[in-house]
């Protein structure tokens, strides 16, 4: 499988090239003797997903890391071992991607955004995204050797979790397979009836289409329109059929069945392209669609137009640039295509809507020239969800939580009972303390006593208003005083944070400024460099009664520095 690979990655440079080498030989060697269901080696299903990638023209790292995506979880090799072999960069997406393994679809449809969201939010790296999204790609193509029942719970997951993530990446074309890979498994009836009218009306259409061709080829020429590139794009089924039922399921009303595909040099060539159509044929009230200048949400950008041709065929075409074609295909994953020399083309870089949270990902495109590998995969993290935190109930249920939250804000974020009743905490497997600070991608077991009641301690461990307004309605109900101390006393408490933190001048006099003008009173501050890798301070304050903590911790937070976030009572 080797000799096949190594084909595929001459394009990159020969310390790549070793990087991957390296990686294969640990992937074959340690997944010796392990079969799929299908009967195939192991082997086969990271060398597929690293092809994936090679044809995404993602960088070296992912290739490896698609590689090795497994060996942690189904092998005897560890992390420290692996770290030695391949680098951390690797390994932090192999990580990543074993994180990525709990999320699972069951027990939560009525949450699918919370989760979407979670799973962005604990990738860390778009690209463990993007390499997961292939892992489910091949996946989904070696279906059929698992059990009808295994099937099913894997293509709906696919269909409501990973093609809704492909699309928004706007990697089209995996988007579009997905879909189609989980449709027959899902609704085999549907796929069959409507396999059959396109089987009958498709060849029809690209009849017609390609009389239409030469027509249109013949008079960009003679507008002076050059290298340019007409194509044919059959609509995905699935897509087809979401279209159909605002239709009727009468196919003959679906105009773009088949599509002419125009690929130009600039956006000029594609306004000029679509005037020349307009004078050829008269197009279709309300059907013309300028996606260039007002983009889809996720990054998505062409003209669309559908005209009446020849003998009153119905036509749509799609005008699009070379780079709008490659944003269209691969979307976020177009910033590592290559040229013939190994290195990133110019200017691959998509225009979004302000309102999507695409633009994001498109600002740090901007900051960062091409040349700028390191520093733009560096900068290339998923932070869109700062303020928010997505963990996991035991059965992979995703809650979506304010950033701070406790083991208590989760209880009662699942149940009121489950909250009042609470014993104990665990998050990943471990016992924690109610104060312990949840993040990303924990999964979270609370455990309760019938007995059990709420107390004012409780209460303090609380961060959000609505586990704070349960418990405070269960107290009241016990008879129980929410007010236990004399009032003069109780003006201020003591609070102490622990920041993890990134060695910056000014660092401290950022914390300072802002605990003053929340008028917190610094009383000690210590600083913890035993541990290189998360050097961290300890400050102890006094907190003012009726200061927001939950608001105090989201700015401190926001520090250039802060890294990670505790506090103890």
């Amino acid at each position: 499988m080797w000799g096949r690979l190594s084909k595929k990655i001459s394009a990159y440079s020969s310390e790549d090239q070793k990087l991957i080498n390296e990686a294969y030989l640990i992937a074959e060697k340690f997944h010796k003797g392990q079969k799929r269901e299908s009967g195939d080696p192991y082997i086969s299903h990271p060398v597929a997903v690293a092809e994936e990638l090679i044809a995404l023209k993602l960088d070296a790292t992912s290739i490896a890391a698609a590689l090795l995506h497994d060996v942690i979880e189904d092998t005897t090799i560890t992390k420290e071992e692996l770290k030695k072999k391949v680098g951390p960069a690797v390994v932090k997406l192999v990580d990543g991607l074993t994180k990525l393994e709990r999320v699972r679809f069951e027990g939560f449809k009525r949450k699918v955004e919370s989760t979407r969201k979670m799973f962005l939010a604990i990738a860390e790296d778009i690209r463990v995204v993007i390499i997961k999204l292939a892992d489910r790609l091949h996946n989904m193509r070696t279906i059929g050797a698992l059990r009808p029942d295994k099937q099913k719970r894997i293509a709906e997951e696919t269909l409501e979790l990973y093609a809704p993530i492909a699309y928004r990446l706007g990697i089209g074309e995996m988007k579009g397979e997905l879909e189609d890979l989980a449709f027959p498994i899902l609704f085999p009836e549907e796929y069959a009836w409507l396999k059959k009218e396109v089987r009958e009306e498709l060849p029809k259409r690209k009849q017609c289409l390609g009389t239409i061709a030469p027509i249109v080829e013949r008079e960009l020429k003679k507008e002076g329109i050059e290298n340019f590139e007409i194509n044919f794009r059959a609509k995905h089924y699935y897509s087809l059929w979401k279209k159909l039922q605002r239709y009727n399921l009468d196919l003959s009303k679906v105009t773009d069945l088949v599509a002419l595909r125009i690929i130009v040099e600039s956006p000029e060539d594609c306004y000029r392209v679509l005037g020349i159509i307009h004078m050829l044929w008269r197009p279709l009230p309300g059907r013309i669609k300028d996606y260039i200048a007002m983009p889809k949400p996720n990054g998505y950008q062409s003209l669309h137009t559908t005209v009446f041709c020849e003998h009153n065929v119905i036509a749509e075409f799609q005008i699009r640039t070379k780079k709008m074609h490659e944003e269209a295909e691969f979307g976020i994953a177009a910033h590592w295509l290559y040229d013939e020399y190994g290195k990133p083309k110019k200017g691959v870089r998509g225009n979004v809507e302000k309102t999507s949270w695409v633009k994001k990902l498109q600002e740090w495109q901007r900051e960062f020239a091409p040349s700028d590998s390191e520093e733009f995969i560096e900068a290339l993290k998923i932070d869109f969800f700062k303020d928010r935190i997505f963990v996991l109930t035991p059965k992979g249920e995703a809650i979506d939580l304010p950033e701070g939250s406790t083991p208590v804000d989760f209880a009662y974020h699942v149940h009121s009972e489950i909250g009042d009743h609470m014993t104990g905490a665990k998050v990943n497997g471990k016992m924690v303390s109610f104060l312990h600070t949840l993040v990303s991608g924990d999964t979270v077991e609370i455990i309760t006593q019938k007995n059990k009641r709420p107390s004012m301690d409780l209460l303090s461990m609380a961060r959000t208003a609505s586990a704070r307004g349960h418990i405070r309605s269960a107290l009241r109900k016990l008879g129980i005083k929410m007010q236990t101390k004399n009032p003069k006393k109780a003006k201020t408490k003591e609070i102490t944070f622990r920041i993890v933190r990134t060695s910056r001048i000014g660092l401290l006099k950022d914390i300072a400024t802002l605990f003053s003008k929340e008028n917190v009173d610094i009383l000690k501050t210590d600083s913890d460099i035993t541990d290189v890798n998360k050097p961290h301070l300890v400050i102890r304050c006094r907190i003012p009664r009726g200061c927001d903590l939950e608001r105090l911790m989201v700015r401190l937070r926001r520090i250039k520095g802060v890294n990670e976030l505790e506090i103890k009572a």
